[in-house]
């Protein structure tokens, strides 16, 4: 009878419990957090358990963030410790520091190669789950989760949208997920411990990835269609078949993406560019205003700007379109204001890395947000609206390792808007059209997909069969910063008389491609410079001076199709070839890059050397040339100057804008 009376004491226990869980956690996560098997015991104090850094006390800070806020788990008093202890940990195994001599290092996975093995886990992924948890307590005692959950689905009209967007967007992650922990939706603004120094330190990140690149055909010089002793191009089964083998020789991988099964040349994404001036119609606007009535009359002035068609001081064949551009720019100077969103925490927000691979969106952020010429404060006179948070940072700080998810980071973007569009009505004029980020990480296409689908897009990661539209979106170049305090150093090469090597490659082996370009080609030909990530030698070069002694620098792509080799080459003066199907370059709309760059189709690598000697030396000074001459355009100033690449930035959201208006 005892034994009875027990059991069902124990019972209507576990329901009162359940009931709590269920009504005090966001989205009924209630099972994670009252199975805790296997996981670190939390002391009644608070206090993580005294196996301090062990395994079982990251898979504790893992739950905590991925449903379990247990509110019985009493206040983590020593959280900072854990952090600061796990930043010491962290030095340990970091990779080695990458000098000015170092080649670019591919990150970790990108947007399909999600599935990676314990060991090959990058390290700031690990520490990212002491921090996340850390954010997951200060949740819960700054805010608490029922306040949260109600503001959540309080109802507003102009955010119904974004809601069933960021619903179908779960939905649909649900059913490709195979299993993934379920994540607590963060708050619409981090918790102030996130500017504190103790993340500061982590958050310095120098880690070194070179995602990748894009490709096509080879440039429009009849002397280009000869090809001396051809070799037979890769069929798509062929390079399938290399995949295969790619992914036997890294084993850190259990999964990444094939070949495109559609490719686009370069010749189709020009067409495509010039049918998305006529094709591609923005949400017309709910009211009127000033600034629409400016932007309709740069489109006209544009329209009929003067033809340029010779200068002395640059050659216009390195332009779309010389005279546009010119009169675009500088109206883009006289007329141009941008309204800064000030809401959003750090570091998500408002905090630049500056730094790495990911610069671009860091150095963006910093000079706009430090500029008084086109930064207005009065809404009513802006063109455009900044979303500032860096999409680099919404990884490192959000993403729960192994989750094979980003769940969390899409739902925590979406509570950002929620917050910015209750509190203004910029956003449902237009529905987002009159808005744009800037963005550089590999999986940025996919978190802004659906909530952000109708801004101005600027990606680092430009693929026309990854989300990327013509007349809307703009592609962003990644441009690896070394050094953050002298941006500029080692800028420029040797002259084309004295790069004596005719094409150069060096980097890890990331992706299917770089093996199959290895496979062909290292240590084949003593002109073709191409092997795995450089081996710091006495006697041997290193990678920038293979850069500024090198004719053509090639840009293979690695996991996605972009990489910073394809700005390194241009500030090294090294004609760039890019070898990456689908990717669309940076200021695609403005520069005319088949004048100074070579676009080689993945399935043509055994044909690589043919295509490159066929390019007669005449044609080559020519596009060496050229790339000098563009140079300007992709170079950070520690003060910004005409033409460089943050005013480039400006003017192709600026131009893209225009083109919509009144379409």
């Amino acid at each position: 009878m005892e034994a009875r009376r027990l059991l069902w004491f124990m019972a209507l226990a576990f329901s009162v419990a359940l009931l709590v869980h269920y009504i005090e956690l966001p989205y009924g996560y209630v099972i994670s957090s009252l199975l805790s098997i296997g996981k670190s015991e939390v002391t009644s104090a608070g206090n993580f358990s005294a196996n301090g850094l062990s395994n079982e006390s990251e898979n504790s800070a893992n739950r905590i963030v991925s449903g379990g806020l247990n509110s019985t788990g009493g206040a983590f008093q020593n959280v900072t410790k854990f952090v600061d202890e796990k930043k010491s940990e962290t030095s340990k195994h970091s990779n080695d520091s990458v000098g000015d001599s170092s080649d670019p290092v591919d990150e970790h996975s990108s947007t399909d190669v999600l599935e990676m093995n314990h060991s090959s886990t990058d390290d700031r992924v690990v520490r990212n789950k002491s921090l996340a948890a850390e954010m997951a307590r200060q949740h819960v005692h700054d805010l608490p989760v029922s306040s949260y959950t109600s503001a959540r689905n309080s109802s507003v009209d102009s955010l119904q949208g974004i809601n069933a967007v960021s619903s179908s967007i779960i939905d649909e992650e649900k059913a490709s997920r195979i299993s993934s922990p379920q994540v607590a939706s963060p708050p619409p603004n981090l918790p102030s411990h996130a500017s504190s120094p103790e993340y500061k330190g982590l958050n310095q990140s120098t880690h070194i990835r070179s995602p990748s690149v894009g490709t096509t055909s080879v440039v429009k010089d009849p002397a280009n269609t000869v090809r001396k002793k051809e070799k037979p191009s890769l069929t798509h089964s062929q390079l399938s078949t290399y995949v295969h083998n790619s992914a036997r020789r890294t084993p850190k991988l259990t999964r990444f993406k094939g070949p495109p099964t559609v490719v686009v040349p370069i010749s189709k994404m020009n067409d495509l560019l010039s049918e998305s001036r006529v094709s591609y119609h923005s949400m017309k606007a709910r009211w009127p205003s000033q600034a629409d009535e400016e932007l309709l009359n740069a489109k006209k002035l544009i329209e009929s700007a003067d033809s340029i068609d010779k200068n002395p001081h640059v050659d216009v064949n390195a332009y779309r379109n010389f005279s546009a551009f010119t009169r675009s720019y500088e109206l883009m100077e006289q007329t141009l204001k941008i309204y800064i969103y000030t809401e959003g925490e750090r570091p998500i927000f408002h905090q630049p890395e500056l730094n790495g691979i990911y610069a671009s969106e860091g150095w963006f952020m910093k000079q706009l947000e430090e500029n008084k010429h086109f930064v207005t404060k009065n809404s009513n006179k802006a063109h455009l609206f900044y979303l500032p948070f860096s999409s680099h940072i919404l990884q490192e700080v959000l993403y729960v390792p192994d989750s094979h998810s980003r769940k969390n980071l899409v739902r925590y973007l979406n509570s950002y808007l929620q917050n910015i569009t209750s509190t203004y009505r910029f956003w449902n004029r237009t529905n987002g059209a009159d808005h744009f980020l800037v963005a550089c990480h590999d999986w940025a296409p996919a978190e802004t997909g659906r909530i952000m689908n109708n801004c101005v897009r600027a990606l680092c990661n430009a693929n026309v069969k990854g989300g990327f539209q013509f007349g809307k979106d703009v592609s962003l170049p990644e441009t690896y910063i070394r050094n953050a305090t002298n941006p500029l150093k080692n800028l420029g090469g040797k002259p084309p008389s004295q790069r004596h090597i005719l094409a150069f490659f060096a980097g890890k082996m990331h992706g299917y491609l770089r093996p199959i370009l290895l496979n062909y080609w290292e240590n084949k030909d003593p002109d073709m410079k191409i092997s795995g990530k450089l081996q710091k030698s006495k006697n041997q070069m290193t990678y920038i001076q293979y850069m500024k002694n090198s004719k053509y620098c090639i840009s293979a792509k690695g996991y996605e199709a972009y990489t910073p080799r394809v700005i390194e080459a241009i500030f090294f003066e090294c004609v760039p070839v890019i070898l990456a199907d689908n990717y669309i370059p940076p200021f695609f709309e403005t520069l005319n890059w088949e004048s100074f760059a070579v676009f080689i189709l993945e399935k043509d690598i055994p044909n690589l050397k043919n295509i490159l000697t066929s390019i007669p030396e005449k044609r080559y000074i020519e596009m060496q040339q050229r790339v000098k001459q563009v140079q300007k355009h992709f170079l950070w100033h520690d003060k910004p100057v005409k033409f460089d690449v943050f005013h480039m930035i400006l003017h192709s959201l600026w131009y893209t804008r225009v083109l919509q208006t009144g379409a």
